[in-house]
């Protein structure tokens, strides 16, 4: 029976990703078998995961996803010797309006799983207060048990002793106390980490944070305050429509944000995914009934995108007979033109009206819930979907018919409705899971 522990924090930027790909490594070098998981929807961490534990990793969502899906998707986890989730932003941060089974907090995941949470406090600019803060977090909601503090970026050991004398009045364990070191960074850019494929020294990396961390922190007195945990059989897994019987799926560093259980999820109900680089001017293989292209960063790419040339022609070939379909950063890819951050545009496949620019930042991030109002691959027209945006892009036109309702977590009506022309298909959002 694997043992079980959630980590998070009060607030986004504490170093909780740092910290789990740390201790997922240092136990795996301790020869434990350790299983990953993110907490709401996020496409990047769980790449790193899998790079620290040889294992993949999947998001696991209260808001988009049923109990039953999370159930499904967390059952991996049954033959693991630990299990260590990341939370994401502060623990109690979700939605106003509760989603399918919770509100996309990393406490719901914690209390619906029974996974203690292991808090990451940064306590610089504070001393005592750090402790009042965790107290806080320990006493906020029944069902959510904190098991201790790691404390990140204390500044002096007299600095250390004062918080941690804190903690014992508190009566909240703490595992360890990291001073600042620059050397277990990880890069980051405007969506977050910079991906763990792009980074040739990212095994280094989470090695020498392995290192730190077992130097500073009581690996045991963690382990142990970990709860065994029993994996409910997994009845079904999100069962996500696959878009069709052979997949032509973009994959580089320009198309890399679809999520691990939506690929799992396509192989399991029989398609085949037969991947395809943009970036090297490769275009969807001929044998695919329909081409999907995720999101990624396109606007990092734009030049290179706007040239291969081979690309755009045999895209706009097989659009001509069959589904082609984007997320996000697909979307713009299919779109007229993107103008990137230092204002120069370039022409993209031009198979979609739509154009977009990242000169003037707008941030556009939250759940979506959306009606189709026409077919998309492996969705029929009226078919509810669920999933998330996040982008800084401006959208300068959307000319083509609207493809759905979009609502954000609150029900209000959003301006992203996604498009349509032909067999062409975009939305903003990323797909996560059928609305049930």
């Amino acid at each position: 029976m694997p043992r079980s522990l959630i980590i998070s924090a009060p607030a986004s930027g504490v170093g909780k990703t740092t910290l789990t790909l740390a201790l997922a490594r240092a136990f795996r070098d301790r020869g434990l078998v350790v299983q990953s998981f993110k907490s709401g929807p996020d496409y990047i961490d769980p790449a790193f995961h899998a790079a620290a534990t040889g294992r993949v990793s999947v998001n696991i969502d209260s808001w988009a996803m049923t109990r039953e899906s999370v159930d499904a998707l967390a059952a991996r986890g049954a033959n693991a010797d630990l299990v260590l989730a990341e939370g994401s932003m502060g623990l109690f941060d979700g939605v106003a309006a509760p989603g399918v089974s919770g509100t996309g907090a990393t406490a719901d995941i914690a209390d619906m799983m029974g996974w203690p949470v292991l808090l990451v406090i940064d306590p610089s600019g504070q001393a005592q207060t750090t402790a009042a803060v965790a107290k806080g977090l320990r006493d906020f909601r029944e069902g959510v048990r904190v098991a201790g503090v790691v404390l990140n970026r204390v500044a002096s050991p007299r600095h250390e002793d004062l918080v941690r004398r804190a903690f014992v009045d508190a009566g909240i364990a703490v595992f360890g106390a990291l001073p600042r070191h620059a050397a277990i960074e990880l890069p980051k850019r405007h969506l977050g980490l910079v991906q763990a494929e792009e980074q040739k020294n990212v095994d280094q990396l989470i090695g020498e944070a392995a290192r730190f961390v077992a130097g500073h922190v009581d690996l045991d007195a963690i382990l142990q305050s970990a709860s065994d945990w029993s994996a409910k059989p997994a009845a079904q897994s999100s069962n996500l429509t696959p878009p069709g019987q052979r997949v032509a799926l973009a994959r580089d560093a320009a198309f890399s944000f679809i999520y691990p259980h939506m690929l799992e999820d396509w192989r399991a109900r029989g398609a085949e995914i037969l991947t395809f680089s943009p970036l090297a001017d490769e275009g969807p293989d001929a044998r695919a009934d329909v081409c999907w292209l995720p999101g990624g960063y396109p606007e990092l790419h734009a030049g290179q995108l706007a040239a291969n040339t081979r690309f755009q022609r045999t895209l706009a070939s097989f659009a001509e007979t069959r589904p082609v379909h984007g997320e996000c950063g697909g979307y713009m890819v299919l779109g007229t033109a993107l103008t990137d951050a230092e204002g120069t545009r370039h022409a993209m496949t031009g198979l979609l009206g739509l154009e977009t620019s990242f000169a003037v930042r707008r941030m556009h991030l939250g759940y979506r819930l959306a009606e189709l109002a026409s077919s998309i691959p492996g969705y029929q027209a009226g078919s509810r979907l669920r999933g998330h945006e996040f982008h800084y892009s401006t959208i300068l036109a959307q000319p083509d018919t609207a493809l759905a309702v979009v609502r954000d977590a609150t029900g209000a009506i959003i301006a992203e409705t996604g498009s349509r022309r032909g067999n062409v298909t975009g939305t903003f959002f990323h797909l996560i899971a059928e609305d049930r």
